[in-house]
């Protein structure tokens, strides 16, 4: 059996209030990706600046620290400031 008028009318209803749900979700989650994005670059920054500081402080050490870099930690620690 066919359904009726109505009920075609009540499942396109739903499908437009699904429809109008899932563009806000996905603003909402645009969002978050570019707060997340500005971050991540911010935390780039900080980081690449941070080992330059490093790179220079290493220059200036007397002796064989001085000429070659020391291996990078596997886990380092992030300033949180």
């Amino acid at each position: 059996m066919s359904p009726s008028l109505e009920d075609l009318v009540e499942r396109v209803d739903r499908l437009v209030l699904r429809h109008q749900e899932l563009k806000r979700s996905a603003a909402l989650v645009e969002e978050q990706l570019a707060v997340v994005t500005a971050e991540r670059d911010s935390l780039k920054s900080r980081l690449s600046a941070a080992r330059g500081r490093i790179d220079a402080l290493l220059a200036r050490l007397p002796g064989e620290e001085a000429r070659s870099p020391a291996p990078a930690p596997e886990s380092a620690p992030v300033d949180p400031a």
